[in-house]
């Protein structure tokens, strides 16, 4: 069969049941890293009678994902009429609550996760539903901007209504009636005038003390990033951290009723023990596998969840796109509903899950609440799809050798690379995972790395395509699984143009790749640095090209406007539940092309490898979780805290890691817990 084209690739709308739901046996696997196994654990499965399912079609038409960029068929933005001739007027929202509407005025950070509404009336229910979620008021202002593109997020909801701004950019706003200032009268004067009465805040944009402002697009939405002022990098240093806790999951209600075509089924000498690349390259994508798109022809099938599924997942990385804060994870097991007193019988296994923060909770200081989207499910009871795609060979060979303990799987273990406003990159290695059912002893194989696409938001919730089947190989490098960064060209914060730079980890250090952003599918664009220059020729695992010598389990690296220079965050292989950072030791501050003063034909990020980086520092030492064991599958969350990150000028950074627990998956506390905790910077 040949290799798959790109449009091989394209998202089928189907459904799947789970397909470890007749088996009954012990799944063991260990933490697969780099330089050996970390520890062992064991998933006990239980059989399960499987779904039944209403007559329906077996086909359904295919969205692509430029379709779902073009277009979100939920959504068709009013274009009101409010200003400027209500302003200053009260508006009484659905729920009851008042407010006063403001016209192009801007509220500079203090953001909630951005959103896709389509009505001013819409945006001020979403904050409504904050407050009310919350039981007290932490939502103040709705923003809405109706001539953002179609499937652009336009609602903006902030926590704070200081350093209210005059803009002209068409700003729909409503500031929340809280009793604590007066009551604007009703009026037609300016805008500017009735906020100054209930804040006495209005100004120009405001700039932290002693710096300069630039204002860009990050992701999803306008934000304010404010860079240190002067021409030296300003040493970074922790002032205080906070603990939130476990992550909380909770599953989506609802999902689509739709069964998708079986599987082909391979011939009998390819299903036997031992790597086969050809079952990742020479096969198109499962359409049983995958987050399904919700559309007009989905939107049917959909159906109610009857039960609330229990989650157990390993992993947890991701990060901030186009309005969203995504959670990806590697192995994930769902269970019947699971209580203090009662454990949960097992459902589905896959090795991928997605999920957004929707709860925000990180913001206050709270633990984060985790939501599936409707396309991850398969079932009424909560059997899921697996967030990244398998191909017709890997799952038809993981359906029947599943029971033998073999199976492939993709693992994502890095945080996500933002590509452009909506869509972000990960290099996940595809391994094959063999494990003895008598002895539980598990051998992992790295059979290459496959590039995922992810697009958020999505229909049904993020989702992600095989951009390439299998990009890296087997006998080379793990390129990209550790991470990356985005170097961002002269148009900015989610433009089109600049490079992408990939870490390659291997026994002495981290060694650095790179290509341009519209070639991360082409393996012959990569350049790799050499310690001296930049070549065509891949360096191999033997290499001492180092960007940073040390044994690393996790890496990320950042910008940081508030120091003017990079900062790399990480946890080692020496299981210490620590996390460690370094920054770059630069001789002169740096500047991206689009900050102020930055010059436009740089590549800014390719100053790491101009500098030496400074000695190592703590930055986080994780407590021993419920199972007394180490942390592991650290990352930082970037944009988490809008214009208050530290990737946008700010002072805060959300880190989280997983903590084994000891207990059955099937337990209420899970196999493991994902912790988040916040840092703040001088």
């Amino acid at each position: 069969m040949r290799a798959p084209l790109k449009s091989d690739i394209m998202r089928v709308l189907v459904l799947v049941v789970g397909f470890l739901h007749h088996l009954s046996y012990a799944w063991p696997h260990n933490h697969r890293n780099k330089h050996g196994y970390l520890h062992h654990h064991v998933h006990r499965i239980s059989a399960s009678s499987g779904s039944s399912f209403a007559s329906i079609p077996t086909t359904l038409p295919i969205l692509t994902k430029d379709a779902v960029q073009n277009r979100n068929p939920f959504v068709t933005r009013q274009v009101s009429s409010l200003c400027p001739d209500t302003t200053g007027t009260i508006y009484t929202s659905a729920g009851g609550k008042q407010y006063t509407i403001v016209c192009n005025i801007n509220i500079p950070g203090q953001d909630y996760p951005f959103e896709l509404v389509g009505s001013f009336d819409n945006c001020v229910t979403q904050c409504d539903s904050i407050n009310a979620e919350a039981g007290s008021n932490k939502c103040l202002a709705a923003l809405f901007i109706s001539s953002r593109e179609l499937y652009a997020n336009d609602c903006y909801l902030k926590r704070s209504i200081e350093n209210l701004t005059q803009v002209t950019r068409g700003i729909e706003g409503a500031i929340l009636i809280t009793g604590a200032e007066p009551t604007l009268p009703i009026s037609s004067a300016s805008s500017l005038t009735q906020i100054a009465r209930v804040t006495s805040t209005i100004s120009s944009p405001i700039l932290p003390p002693s710096s300069t402002a630039s204002h860009s697009v990050v992701l999803g939405g306008s934000i304010w990033v404010s860079y240190a002022a002067g021409s030296s990098v300003v040493t970074p240093c922790v002032v205080k951290t906070s603990l939130h806790g476990p992550t909380q999951n909770q599953p989506s209600t609802q999902f689509m009723d739709w069964k998708a075509p079986a599987d082909l089924k391979l011939a009998v000498d390819l299903l036997s023990a031992g790597v086969d690349g050809n079952l990742s390259t020479g096969y198109a994508i499962s359409p049983d596998t995958g987050i399904l798109l919700l559309n007009e022809s989905t939107q049917s099938y959909l159906a109610n969840v009857t039960d609330t599924p229990h989650i157990s997942r390993d992993g947890g990385k991701g990060g901030y796109l186009n309005g969203q804060h995504l959670f990806v994870f590697s192995d994930t097991g769902s269970y019947t509903t699971t209580t203090a007193s009662s454990n949960g019988n097992f459902l589905g296994f896959v090795s991928s899950s997605v999920a957004i923060d929707t709860g925000r909770n990180g913001l206050d200081g709270n633990a984060l609440v985790l939501e599936d989207g409707i396309g991850q499910w398969s079932d009424s009871v909560g059997r899921m799809r697996g967030f990244a795609p398998m191909t017709q060979g890997e799952q038809s060979y993981n359906l029947v050798m599943q029971g033998e303990g073999l199976r492939y799987a993709i693992w994502p273990e890095s945080s996500i690379i933002p590509l452009d406003t909506q869509n972000a990159i990960l290099y996940a290695p595809i391994v094959y995972d063999d494990v003895n059912m008598q002895t539980k002893a598990a051998v992992f194989t790295y059979t290459g790395t496959t590039l995922l696409t992810v697009t958020a938001p999505g229909p049904g919730g993020p989702f992600a395509e095989r951009t390439s089947q299998k990009l890296f190989y087997q006998d080379e490098v793990e390129w990209g699984c550790i991470g990356g960064i985005r170097s961002w060209g002269p148009s900015g914060i989610g433009g089109t143009d600049g490079s992408v730079y990939l870490f390659g980890n291997v026994a002495g250090g981290l060694l650095l790749a790179r290509t341009s952003h519209d070639s991360i599918a082409d393996r012959d664009s990569y350049m790799y640095w050499t310690g001296s220059g930049w070549a065509n020729g891949m360096q191999t695992s033997n290499s001492i090209a180092y960007l940073i010598s040390g044994a690393f389990m996790d890496a990320d690296l950042f910008y940081s406007p508030r120091h003017l220079t990079f900062i790399i965050v990480y946890m080692t292989t020496y299981a210490d539940s620590t996390f460690y950072y370094r920054y770059l030791d630069a001789s002169q501050s740096i500047v991206p092309p689009f900050g102020p003063g930055g010059d436009n034909t740089s590549d800014y990020v390719e100053n790491i490898v101009k500098y030496s980086w400074s000695e190592e520092q703590v930055l986080y030492k994780a407590s021993p979780g419920l199972g007394g064991k180490y942390a592991y599958s650290g990352g930082v969350h970037q944009g988490y805290y809008g214009t208050d990150d530290i990737t946008n000028g700010g002072s805060k950074m959300l880190i989280s890691w997983t903590s084994p627990t000891g207990l059955d998956p099937s337990s209420d506390d899970s196999e493991y817990q994902i912790i988040t905790a916040e840092v703040d910077w001088a």
